[in-house]
């Protein structure tokens, strides 16, 4: 990444910052705004889902080598509760690192609440 504290793409333009990372792990910041709400006037999912995706691609990247390239393959989030406006935390990290899958978790949480849980596994590819 050419800023490491913020990630490129879709993420950022969503304004997602990039807290904190390192071996298998990385944090994320985002203050959800208004443009981010769904009509029922709660976070929305696409949203959520979006993060989780960003901060487990951020933590398998500080396992990967220089050819290597993670490619979501798979994602499952869980809603525990709708967010609202304010600061989330968003936390990634490698469970299993293998020599072509690794699986992650990721949670997201506002005021120390839990709002989304997820795994997903990511294609190891070469550039």
């Amino acid at each position: 990444m050419a800023d490491d504290a913020v990630p490129g793409g879709f993420a950022g333009r969503l304004g997602v910052t990039v807290e904190d990372t390192g071996d298998g792990e990385a944090t994320l910041g985002f203050e959800v705004r208004d443009e981010h709400l769904n009509p029922a006037g709660t976070l929305h999912g696409g949203v959520v889902a979006t993060l989780v995706d960003t901060v487990m691609g951020q933590a398998v990247r500080t396992t990967t080598g220089d050819g290597e390239v993670p490619a979501t393959s798979q994602l499952t989030v869980t809603y525990l509760r709708p967010g609202t406006p304010g600061r989330l935390e968003v936390r990634g990290r490698v469970r299993t690192r293998g020599e072509h899958l690794t699986i992650c978790e990721a949670d997201v949480e506002q005021e120390g609440k839990g709002i989304a849980h997820a795994v997903a596994t990511f294609a190891l590819l070469e550039r």
